[in-house]
C-alpha cells in the first residue's frame, strides 16, 4: 500500500484511487462515518461512498493520491 492514508483526506480535495487495476478520480464531498466518505466522480459526476470502492478489499496495487490542479 502506498500513497495517502484515509485519515489525511480532506473535504473539497480531489483524489485518484487505484485498486485491483481500476482507477477512480473523485472529489471528496463529505465525511459520513469513521473512514467512510461521500465522493463525486470527476468524469461521470456520480456520487458514491468510498466503502463501495473498497468493498472487496485492498489489492496489491492499492494507491491513494491527491490530484493537484
Amino acid at each position: 500500500m502506498s500513497g495517502l492514508a484515509f485519515s489525511s483526506m480532506r473535504v473539497g480535495k480531489k483524489y485518484r484511487l487505484i485498486n485491483y487495476g481500476e482507477k477512480s478520480e473523485f472529489l471528496l464531498q463529505e465525511v459520513v462515518g469513521r473512514n467512510d466518505y461521500r465522493l463525486k466522480d470527476l468524469f461521470s459526476l456520480e456520487s458514491y461512498l468510498m466503502s463501495d470502492l473498497i468493498q472487496y478489499g485492498k489489492g496489491e496495487d492499492f494507491e491513494l493520491r491527491e490530484i493537484y490542479d
